[in-house]
């Protein structure tokens, strides 16, 4: 399957669009992070943001479209993210997903960190995990937290193994979180709730040993 001029240019603007938004906010240090939409099921396609770019910037070689195997489906001297094949394991694990975001942040890192030996971080009752489409009363929700496994394929695998269907995301320790949703719009908004709720966490455990500290309680 050949993918359309009007598919590429479809997701080539979306995939500029999500990436100028979060590089404004300091997502992307360094040339990290990775970006992906996916264009076709049968068979998998998805648009990648290519290794090695500045996500600060906008240029014609940021992006190539990778199969399920994530080779390149045309000629092109680019390479795909060195972790393209979580995104196609995210994409094979979920069938509705349609985007796939990675960000690397002071705050999905930390939290990744403290909750490490938990293998989870569980918050519960706070009104953003509705931006995560969980609308219970007092909702509880609990994100995996992987080891940052350097083999990329053990990387997949074990995120693979991590996803939760009604938990759209998965952190990796000390190594950001991979968000996902059935589009473009959906899987920023994850990854914005996500991004909201560790900092909350992180600040409410700031306030705790501030507060303990003023009274004098040892921490």
């Amino acid at each position: 399957m050949t993918t359309t001029l009007e598919q590429r240019t479809a997701a080539f603007k979306k995939l500029d669009e999500v990436k100028l938004t979060f590089a404004r906010r300091d997502w992307f240090p360094g040339t990290s992070g990775n970006l992906s939409i996916k264009i076709s099921d049968v068979p998998l396609q998805f648009a990648v943001t290519a290794s090695g770019k500045d996500k600060t910037k906008l240029s014609p070689e940021d992006y190539l479209i990778v199969d399920g195997n994530c080779n390149s489906v045309e000629p092109t001297n680019l390479k795909p993210s060195a972790e393209t094949l979580v995104h196609a394991v995210v994409y094979q694990s979920i069938p509705d997903a349609g985007a796939c975001f990675h960000v690397h942040t002071i705050a999905n890192n930390v939290i990744s960190e403290v909750y490490a030996q938990k293998q989870s971080f569980t918050i519960h009752g706070q009104e953003l995990i509705k931006g995560l489409g969980i609308w219970e009363e007092n909702a509880l929700l609990t994100v995996p937290i992987v080891e940052n496994y350097a083999d990329i394929p053990t990387l997949a695998a074990a995120i693979k193994e991590a996803i939760k269907p009604d938990v759209p995301g998965v952190l990796i320790r000390n190594h950001g979180i991979y968000a996902w949703g059935r589009n473009d719009f959906e899987a920023k908004r994850h990854i914005e709730a996500f991004e909201f709720l560790f900092e909350y966490q992180l600040r409410l455990l700031q306030v705790g040993n501030l507060s303990a500290k003023a009274s004098g309680i040892a921490i």
